[in-house]
């Protein structure tokens, strides 16, 4: 697999969202990956600005260091550390065995429909 991509999805039945992505696992091609949130409020809650430009920050360079990526956002290291590890729980960023992270998407995806109540 060459390129890895991701979409960013936002339903509040999150066993649909589950569901849905369990049966495009079962396609013969790569269907990309999927990460669901259940509302607008947990996925910015999640995904502030400053996370995201770690993400972009990351995209496509290959492996970098915490140190080297706080350096280049002009972050402090230690608070760069925490998002991190935040990101990495959710997936969007990898860790590599010699400790540093990386972004395996080349693309991603937000999908989000919001509508009155």
């Amino acid at each position: 697999m060459k390129d890895r991509h991701l979409t960013i999805t936002m339903q509040p039945d999150w066993k649909n969202a589950l569901r849905a992505t369990g049966q495009a696992a079962k396609a013969d091609t790569y269907q990309g990956e999927m990460l669901n949130f259940e509302s607008p409020v947990q996925f910015f809650g999640q995904l502030s600005e400053k996370r995201w430009k770690i993400i972009r920050a990351t995209q496509g360079k290959g492996e970098m260091s915490v140190r080297e990526l706080a350096r280049v956002i002009g972050r402090d290291v230690r608070r760069v550390h925490e998002d991190v590890v935040i990101l990495a729980g959710l997936g969007l960023l990898e860790r590599t065995a010699e400790g540093g992270v990386v972004c395996p998407y080349a693309s991603m995806h937000i999908d989000m429909h919001l509508k009155a109540a």
